[in-house]
């Protein structure tokens, strides 16, 4: 069985991408049949091959052929370190785990406990790994979670002053294809910390917005007590809220804050910027 100090040069032919819908797994999906010769599975609940985490007789035939996986961990860790093992036995020896900035400072709760999962497992697979820990994606201002706020023209959250180098699913995505597809050991046991170009505080990227949007957008400061309690206003679970919350908290305390070069020494350029990226967006009337 190959380690990460032993894994072949050899590239795989066939990658199996988990979360093929997601935000940044369809954006690998996409780089990779553009740029690799590689034979790409798209899998996901929806996807191209249908696979479901509750699921584990999907699990066989979306690996059968497999020599890499980009591994999207599901929010429940249970049935994460059983995958891996499977996926080892039908011949993956090469796993890219998407996880975040932070998470190494995660403790118990219900926030990243899938992608604490996730990099245990595969650091303990044996087989090649390399674990992608990126910021808070520029996405989750226009495709999700901070959108509909935007639109309604307050974003209220509990950060404080607290910088964050927002950065791009596509550079998360890149990143991620290059991995997946180079065969040599450059990568193998490597932690890549990934962040945008520089830090903004929540209340700057919110002005930028509000800027290339050309209306006006608020940011209002709240208490993490208070955070929760519009969630549960707005419908969130409980356990939802307050796994949001435990991510603020991270953030509060500055884990995900630092600038770092791992875009650049991965692909050997800048990643992309909040600014020109909120005016491309805003073209499109996302936040009218």
């Amino acid at each position: 069985m190959p380690t990460a100090k032993s894994s072949t040069h050899r590239s795989p032919s066939t990658v199996l991408v988990l979360g093929a819908t997601g935000k940044t797994g369809r954006r690998v999906v996409d780089r990779l049949r553009a740029s690799s010769p590689v034979t790409v599975r798209a899998a996901s609940r929806s996807g191209e091959v249908r696979f479901d985490w509750t699921l584990p007789g999907t699990w066989e035939p979306a690996l059968a052929g497999a020599e890499a996986v980009y591994l999207v961990a599901p929010e429940d860790p249970s049935p994460v370190a059983e995958f891996v093992k499977q996926a080892v036995a039908s011949g993956v020896r090469r796993f890219v785990a998407l996880s975040g900035r932070g998470i190494d400072h995660a403790v118990g709760g219900d926030f990243g406990q899938g992608m604490v999962a996730g990099e245990a497992a595969v650091r303990e697979s044996g087989a090649a790994w390399t674990i992608l820990r990126p910021n808070n994606f520029f996405q989750n201002f226009d495709e999700d979670l901070w959108l509909p706020p935007l639109r309604a023209g307050r974003l209220a959250l509990p950060i404080g002053d607290t910088p964050e180098p927002f950065i791009g699913t596509d550079d998360v995505a890149a990143v991620a294809a290059a991995v997946l597809a180079e065969g040599g050991d450059g990568h193998a046991g490597r932690v890549y910390e990934l962040s945008g170009p520089r830090a903004l505080t929540f209340a700057e990227a919110v002005r930028t917005i509000a800027g290339a949007a050309g209306r006006p957008i608020r940011y209002e400061e709240l208490t993490p007590a208070a955070y929760r309690t519009e969630l549960l206003a707005e419908g969130w679970p409980e356990a939802a809220a307050d796994g949001l919350n435990a991510l603020f908290g991270l953030l509060r305390a500055g884990h995900a804050s630092e600038v770092t070069d791992d875009v650049r020494q991965v692909l050997g350029r800048a990643p992309a910027d909040l600014e020109p990226w909120a005016r491309g967006v805003a073209a499109g009337g996302v936040w009218a």
